[in-house]
């Protein structure tokens, strides 16, 4: 995927997400995130919408802080959610592709741009499931190439961070396949008592495997749904539920 094929999912994603907010109202519980309410969801997706856009529109170098929300509610919100949205994405089709800017994860991307609209599109996508899991009825799909992208920005980005906590004592070998569609792909995660470490191939005997369609394995690895097939030493599993979220 590239990075106008992000940026399309992220607009599209963001306006589906609005629109289950809409549907279920601000006062609805998130079930994939138990101590959310759809206000919260809102006012946290919005607030992290303009903190990206701010690091591109200003190309600026160093971390920031979040922006807090404003004291919205109801329709209000979610008209402020959109307005955050359409701030996002028309500062990221404006941007020049050589921009600039601090980015916080060393997952594969060609350019500071590229991170950024990469991130937003699946940081939209996982809660446009939260929005409509709050909804209720079928959840929209997700293309199994974007999801492929997703799991592996997940374990070779926001896992290679020293905020990992996804750490054994003992080395481990745990592997990670999606399935189906042509979209085959395996990942092999190398744990320790360091921060894991994920090759794009299958290599060593693993422990344990995490697999299922891509769609699923995504937002199972992002603890939205269980994992569809786990093979071999189920506490690996266990210690991905526990410790995998981010």
């Amino acid at each position: 995927m590239n990075t106008a094929d992000f940026l399309q999912t992220l607009d599209r994603e963001g306006r589906l997400l609005a629109a289950a907010a809409a549907a279920a109202g601000t006062d609805a519980k998130v079930p994939t995130c138990p101590e959310w309410q759809v206000r919260d969801l809102l006012r946290h997706t919005g607030a992290v919408h303009r903190w990206a856009a701010t690091f591109v529109a200003e190309a600026y170098p160093e971390p920031r802080p979040f922006g807090d929300p404003p004291d919205l509610d109801g329709a209000e919100l979610v008209d402020w959610y959109l307005d955050s949205h359409r701030l996002l994405v028309d500062t990221l089709a404006a941007a020049p592709a050589d921009v600039r800017c601090w980015t916080f994860h060393p997952a594969p991307n060609p350019s500071p741009l590229a991170f950024w609209t990469r991130r937003q599109a699946h940081e939209t996508t996982v809660h446009r499931y939260d929005a409509e899991a709050a909804r209720g009825g079928t959840a929209s799909p997700i293309a199994p190439d974007f999801a492929v992208d997703g799991i592996d920005e997940l374990l070779r980005g926001f896992h290679a961070r020293p905020k990992s906590r996804v750490r054994t004592p003992e080395p481990r070998l745990l592997r990670v396949r999606a399935l189906g569609a042509g979209t085959d792909a395996v990942w092999t995660v190398r744990l320790t008592d360091e921060p894991p470490v994920a090759v794009r191939e299958e290599t060593g005997a693993a422990e344990a495997e995490l697999s299922g369609p891509a769609d699923e394995l995504y937002l199972a690895l992002w603890n939205r749904r269980p994992v569809p097939v786990v093979s071999g030493d189920q506490a690996l599993a266990a210690l991905w539920r526990e410790k995998g979220g981010i």
